[in-house]
């Protein structure tokens, strides 16, 4: 139950996150851009086509991890099997705690 509560408090967090990028690329685009070349002000729903608009045009979709994902793969394989073994278990502390713990009978 602690990781679906911690998962979508994440959700809820990315969510405001987003909502609140959209609303500093209005009132940015709204503050210079009138004064600097004459350009009518935008909308909340203008400034989040802008900004999914400029994430197609530079960010791509390349999923979420990018180059992080071969980073992780090159130092997971210079680890040693015990400093190899010692992570994933710090990493299933979350969500895949519970399945260890039914996977050993506890």
């Amino acid at each position: 139950m602690n990781c679906k509560m911690k998962c979508w408090k994440i959700a809820i967090l990315v969510v405001v996150g987003i909502a609140a990028l959209g609303w500093v690329v209005m009132a940015l685009w709204n503050w210079l851009l009138p004064e600097l070349f004459g350009i009518r002000e935008i909308g909340y729903v203008q400034a989040m086509g802008v900004l999914l608009l400029s994430k197609i045009l530079f960010g791509g979709f390349r999923g979420h991890c990018g180059g992080h994902a071969r980073w992780h793969q090159h130092r997971l394989e210079n680890m040693t099997p015990e400093e190899r073994e010692k992570f994933k278990s710090g990493m299933s502390g979350c969500c895949g705690g519970k399945q260890k713990a039914d996977e050993t009978g506890e």
